[in-house]
């Protein structure tokens, strides 16, 4: 079927990535559901299912080369895609020369390494076709680095870098490119053992956002052909003083 729109989102059994497909379902005819854990995949399919929407799922793991392998034969094999949503990712917190090297670098495989390669293996198609969106999600630690997320800043300051270059690569196409950069989002990610000793209770509730929320602004977004998007009110404004303090540190340190 030549006209079926199809939409691959990685990270999509919990949080934002399962907000992306439930949205995504809305817009195309087959969404495939990239995540670890099989059981809420499977379910997840099941409720697109319900709502008419057919749906394939792969629990995989992006850390490895072989969970990077079956998406990519995935997206060359279900494809083309209309949508590509990369939003799978972890953090860790602790001391950047503390913690394991080997989950470390696990960070740095499905960050940079993932999304590297899916968008590589999408992209093709949605240029012969000169249609298309590629999502990917980053983060407010590309703004204001952070003690203790050294790597998970770098890797997440690479996938903004990343899209928005290539958004200027498409710029002449009707391909769309979009760095996501959502701030606190209430999902499962701070309730990982990452988080135990990380007080995210004492964070302000205006500074948090649900993923709805973040999705629905993602999409909007999608109209005003941004390629860097902050959601929240709050975190743009935190973003652009972000950006000002590092403008002052640079001319107080290195005057013109």
């Amino acid at each position: 079927m030549t006209n079926r729109k199809t939409a691959l989102v990685t990270g999509a059994s919990a949080g934002i990535g399962r907000q992306f497909a439930i949205r995504l379902a809305q817009l195309c005819d087959h969404v495939i559901l990239v995540g670890r854990r099989k059981e809420r995949l499977q379910a997840l399919g099941e409720e697109l299912h319900r709502a008419g929407v057919t749906s394939g799922s792969l629990a995989v793991d992006l850390a490895s080369d072989a969970g990077i392998a079956a998406v990519v034969d995935a997206i060359q094999s279900e494809g083309p895609l209309s949508y590509l949503v990369n939003n799978a990712g972890f953090t860790l917190i602790g001391d950047f020369g503390s913690l394991p090297l080997a989950e470390q670098m696990e960070m740095v495989r499905v960050h940079i390494q993932a999304t590297t390669a899916l968008t590589h293996a999408a992209l093709p198609a949605m240029r012969e076709r000169d249609s298309g969106t590629i999502i990917n999600v980053s983060s407010m630690v590309t703004f204001t680095p952070y003690r203790d997320v050294a790597v998970y800043g770098g890797t997440k300051s690479f996938v903004d870098n990343f899209t928005c270059g290539l958004a200027l690569e498409l710029v002449e196409t009707n391909i769309k490119v979009q760095s996501l950069i959502p701030g606190f989002t209430r999902t499962e990610l701070h309730n990982r053992e990452a988080f135990m000793h990380y007080e995210t209770p004492a964070v302000p509730d205006h500074l948090w956002m649900n993923a709805e929320d973040v999705v629905e602004e993602s999409l909007a977004a999608l109209n005003r052909e941004a390629a860097r998007v902050v959601a929240g009110q709050v975190n743009r404004s935190a973003a652009i003083a972000a950006l000002r303090s590092q403008i002052d540190d640079l001319e107080a340190h290195h005057p013109l």
